[in-house]
């Protein structure tokens, strides 16, 4: 190979290592100024949701929902295993975003696709991912507004464990301040795989999906059903590590992984209600 094959080839391999390799802290927009962040409104079939968190596969950005965001039955039907779900390459529109994102993975089309049986799985197993377009990825946050965070996958703890949240129904008609939520879990079933919480205004329709972490700023679940027992008001929230888990096991995004917000997390409801 003479010189100038060398150069080209050389040149070749690192313009292809460049758009596989994960976008690093400095390449992320302004978290006071991004239109793309964890807590942004997703809109599927014109079903609204509320984004969790950011994750990266190589160069793919990422934003997470809940499966059920794209789900074609009635509210009625969580079963996963048994579901319908729009299917992947569904045009997902994502607020902040200039082009549609595209849906990439949904754990109920996983588990259909792996003859799941498990019940537990099948009932709580409810991540869905979000391809944005390349167009968009610079317009990207992945901090969590008022709150900062998330520092990482974590677990949820025990009874009474303080955890944090940021939903954004359209309900709400736009007052954010509505938006940040503290509460404490209550009870975890389902083996693990669902945390029910209580928080001083609950989740409502449309906050479905958005992101909880736990009083160190870990991410640790989907927001996924409104609960009627033990306690009314109350929400159920899907473990993020079981969820990460299974999608890593059964897709083709096994090196998908949470990416950090660039702002530290503060555990302070007041100050995330007041922008400080």
């Amino acid at each position: 190979m003479n010189r100038s094959t060398f150069t080209t080839a050389a040149l070749v391999l690192a313009a292809a290592a460049a758009l596989l390799a994960p976008m690093t802290a400095s390449a992320w927009a302004p978290a006071g100024s991004a239109p793309i962040h964890p807590g942004v409104q997703t809109f599927t079939a014109g079903g609204q949701c509320t984004a969790n968190f950011v994750f990266q596969e190589g160069a793919s950005v990422l934003i997470g929902q809940a499966a059920h965001c794209s789900g074609t039955g009635g509210q009625t039907e969580t079963d996963g295993c048994t579901s319908g779900s729009l299917p992947l390459g569904t045009a997902v529109k994502v607020s902040g975003a200039k082009q549609p994102g595209t849906l990439v993975y949904n754990s109920w089309l996983a588990m259909q696709a792996a003859g799941e049986t498990d019940p537990d799985t099948c009932a709580y197993n409810d991540l869905a991912l979000i391809r944005l377009d390349a167009a968009d990825a610079g317009s990207v946050n992945p901090s969590v507004p008022g709150f900062g965070g998330p520092t990482r996958v974590g677990t949820v703890g025990g009874l009474g464990s303080t955890v944090y949240s940021y939903g954004n129904s359209e309900l709400r008609g736009g007052i954010t301040k509505l938006s940040p939520k503290q509460g404490v879990v209550v009870q975890n079933e389902g083996g693990g795989w669902s945390h029910n919480v209580l928080t001083m205004t609950p989740g409502i329709p449309g906050d479905s999906g958005s992101g909880f972490m736990n009083g160190s700023g870990e991410a640790i679940g989907v927001l996924s059903t409104l609960q009627l027992a033990p306690l009314p008001a109350s929400n159920g929230v899907g473990d993020l590590g079981k969820e990460l888990a299974y999608l890593r096991s059964h897709s083709g995004l096994s090196g998908v992984q949470l990416v950090p917000g660039t702002e530290p997390f503060k555990a302070n409801l007041v100050g995330a209600i007041l922008g400080s």
